[in-house]
């Protein structure tokens, strides 16, 4: 029994020690997102590095004491051509005019006093159309039809007082409503 003792206060400990965060993001096509390092001012002696995908690939790098401040804009296939910037204060990775081809796995690793590891979960939603309502009448031999509403979207329409309607559509982020 010591010895799990032992072996939760090394890990608490350690996990202190390194700083591991984690943190989900989520934005629209096209919009920017910023992912923070959480730091004020980029010290002299700090590596910071910015990593992305499952590969890890280094999209970008800061070291004060060696004079880089890059970024990495064709790794690691182009889809971050132009659109990559770096706060020059807090080192904080900025992304623009986002596509789904962004959402992942980010990585931030600041080597410096102490040593930081951050992960952001990003999530590009696409933008929402206004969903259209539709009847969809059978002709019948009988006086009275048979007729259905229609959301453009395949999503639900809800039945409201007075006889309307209402058809929603939504992300996380924004929705669309047409009644």
């Amino acid at each position: 029994m010591k010895m799990f003792h032992v072996f939760v206060l090394f890990c608490l400990c350690w996990c202190h020690l390194i700083g591991v965060f984690s943190e989900s993001v989520s934005v629209m096509e096209g919009d920017s997102v910023t992912l923070n390092s959480d730091l004020t001012k980029i010290h002299e002696d700090d590596d910071i590095l910015w990593k992305f995908g499952a590969k890890k690939s280094l999209i970008a790098k800061i070291s004060l004491g060696k004079k880089i401040f890059s970024t990495f804009n064709d790794v690691p296939d182009g889809r971050f051509r132009d659109r990559l910037k770096l706060d020059h204060e807090s080192g904080s990775l900025i992304i623009t005019n986002t596509t789904t081809e962004h959402a992942g796995d980010y990585k931030l690793e600041i080597n410096g006093a102490k040593l930081t590891s951050k992960t952001f979960s990003v999530s590009v939603y696409a933008p929402l159309v206004t969903p259209n309502i539709t009847r969809d009448c059978t002709s019948s031999s009988s006086p009275s039809s048979n007729c259905s509403l229609v959301c453009s979207s395949v999503l639900n329409v809800e039945y409201q007082d007075k006889n309307t309607y209402s058809c929603v559509l939504n992300n996380p982020i924004s929705n669309q409503t047409t009644h």
